[in-house]
């Protein structure tokens, strides 16, 4: 419930504040509290996996985790 607590608005000033109020309101129910953010490109591991696992030899290890 909203109440106006001073001043005198307009029907015209309070449809536009109700309209605010619901518009934020329904933005932040659009995304269920709890649900998964989607991950950045740059931290998904398969982006690093993508590129196949090094071959042994001498500097392999450096390999281990920077993909080339």
């Amino acid at each position: 419930m909203i109440k106006v607590v001073r001043g005198n608005p307009t029907p015209e000033e309070l449809a536009a504040a109700l309209a605010v109020v619901r518009a934020r309101a329904a933005a932040a129910s659009a995304v269920p509290p709890g649900a998964p953010t989607p991950r950045d490109s740059w931290s998904d591991p398969s982006r690093v996996a993508a590129h196949g696992v090094p071959r042994p030899g001498p500097a392999s290890w450096t390999r281990t985790y920077w993909p080339g």
